[in-house]
């Protein structure tokens, strides 16, 4: 008997449902390089690291492999973590929520004010490019103000983040004890 369509949408080392990894980051040193670290390991860990766990997925690197996005993603949380130290009296954590239709990353501040873009952008500025990089590599971003600070989210959607699968490579299938699948 076949499974629920539902589990073939899913990318191989993602939970069903999605999953949901927070880390606390309030009078922490390193906030962004453990931001970075912490969502390296998470994307590593949902297999949309290329080189990790897909042997049809290359070498990481080149166009066409997903690393692009992935690095997309670390740049985004480095950009969210140091928007919040400079500007929103430092991050209190980090949130990565991840579907199988898109990964959402929040970082959480103490401050009320709301991110706006400097418009318009002055590219010759030594400052004030975070927030057009996030605008340029996410697929969606906001801010939701809360009682104690506010929310600062971008969104990306999971089909890029995703290694492709050269045709003629083999994989491991993750729904057989042994053995694998010719794609």
């Amino acid at each position: 008997m076949e499974g629920p369509s539902v589990s073939r949408t899913v990318p191989p080392g993602l939970p069903v449902h999605g999953q949901r990894r927070s880390l606390h980051l309030a009078g922490v040193r390193g906030q962004v390089a453990r931001g970075r670290d912490f969502t390296r390991q998470a994307l590593a860990d949902w297999r949309w690291l290329p080189g990790h766990g897909r042997s049809g997925s290359g070498s990481g690197t080149g166009a066409g492999t997903g690393s692009e996005a992935v690095d997309d993603v670390l740049l985004l949380v480095s950009e969210l973590l140091a928007n919040a130290a400079l500007h929103g009296c430092g991050p209190r954590s980090l949130l990565l929520d991840a579907t199988a239709e898109r990964l959402r990353i929040e970082v959480t501040d103490g401050s009320p004010a709301l991110p706006s873009p400097r418009l318009p952008h002055q590219p010759g500025r030594p400052s004030g490019h975070g927030l057009f990089i996030v605008q340029r590599l996410s697929d969606r971003w906001g801010a939701t103000p809360d009682a104690e600070g506010k929310t600062v989210w971008v969104e990306i959607a999971a089909s890029r983040l995703v290694p492709p699968v050269r045709p003629g490579r083999w994989l491991p299938d993750p729904d057989l004890q042994t053995g694998h699948k010719y794609m």
